[in-house]
């Protein structure tokens, strides 16, 4: 399995942050390849999203649960993504695809921070009466 995991800092107030995050579709927006979002029940989605690397695109069914969140300090989100694909690869591509599943997940994940970077960092520079 592999796992990804990352720090970012957003220079905005913490409490702006953190109710930017607690809409669930404010972090929707953000979501590279988002197409829809359907609650489930209290802190519970279902997230649909379609992403391309290359040639090959595939749409994904995410469970999304927030199941952890300690104002201002911390929140927890789990994402769980069940899938089957039946792929034969050899030569040159079989040894890339490690790389660029950690390439593409790295770019897709700088992306939702970037978009939460501009919403934030422009939304408090605009309320700042700059």
């Amino acid at each position: 399995m592999e796992e990804f995991s990352g720090t970012e800092t957003i220079a905005a107030p913490i409490e702006k942050v953190w109710a930017y995050l607690l809409d669930v579709h404010n972090v929707a927006a953000c979501t590279p390849g988002f197409q829809s979002l359907e609650e489930l029940g209290e802190e519970h989605w279902k997230a649909v999203v379609s992403i391309g690397v290359g040639p090959v695109k595939a749409k994904f069914t995410l469970d999304v649960t927030r199941p952890e969140k300690h104002e201002p300090d911390l929140m927890v989100v789990q994402a769980r993504m069940d899938w089957t694909a039946q792929v034969t690869v050899s030569g040159t591509i079989a040894s890339v695809g490690t790389r660029l599943l950690h390439q593409t997940a790295e770019k897709l994940t700088g992306q939702f921070f970037e978009c939460l970077k501009t919403k934030l960092q422009t939304t408090e520079t605009a309320g700042s009466g700059g």
